[in-house]
C-alpha cells in the first residue's frame, strides 16, 4: 500500500458560506465515491480557495461528514494568478491505497472542468 494524491476542484457562483459548504461537500463526496475511499485511509486533505471566497472555512463542512472527525484538514489560499479561474475550491486528498497512479480518478466539477480537461470524465 502506498500514498496517492487525489485532486479535485469545483466552482461556486457566490461568496456565501452555504454555497461554499455545499460545493465543498459535493466535491468531497464525488472524490470519495469515484475512488472508493474510506476516511480511515486518508492521510490528510488540503483545501484551497481563491481569494474571492472568504465567507467560511470549507474544511468545516468536510469535518461534519461521518468518519471524518479525525482526518487532518487544512485550508489555504490558492496562488492569485492574474486571469485564473475565480470562485474556485480545490482539494488534494492524500490517501493510503493499493491503486496505481493511472487508477486514481480526479474530479473536476462545474466551471473547474476547464482546469484539467484531460482528467474530466463527465
Amino acid at each position: 500500500m502506498g500514498v496517492r494524491g487525489i485532486r479535485g476542484a469545483i466552482t461556486v457562483e457566490a461568496n456565501e458560506a452555504k454555497e461554499i459548504a455545499a460545493a465543498t461537500l459535493e466535491l468531497t463526496r464525488a472524490i470519495v465515491e469515484a475512488n472508493a475511499i474510506d476516511p480511515v485511509d486518508i492521510c490528510s486533505v488540503l483545501v484551497t480557495v481563491t481569494a474571492d471566497l472568504d465567507d467560511t472555512f470549507p474544511a468545516q463542512s468536510i469535518r461534519q461528514l461521518p468518519g471524518w472527525e479525525l482526518v487532518p484538514l487544512m485550508c489555504s489560499l490558492e496562488v492569485p494568478v492574474k486571469g485564473s479561474l475565480e470562485k474556485c475550491i480545490r482539494l488534494m486528498l492524500l490517501v493510503n491505497t493499493d491503486k496505481g497512479q493511472a487508477e486514481i480518478e480526479h474530479v473536476y466539477l462545474q466551471r473547474a472542468r476547464i482546469l484539467r480537461p484531460d482528467l474530466t470524465k463527465q
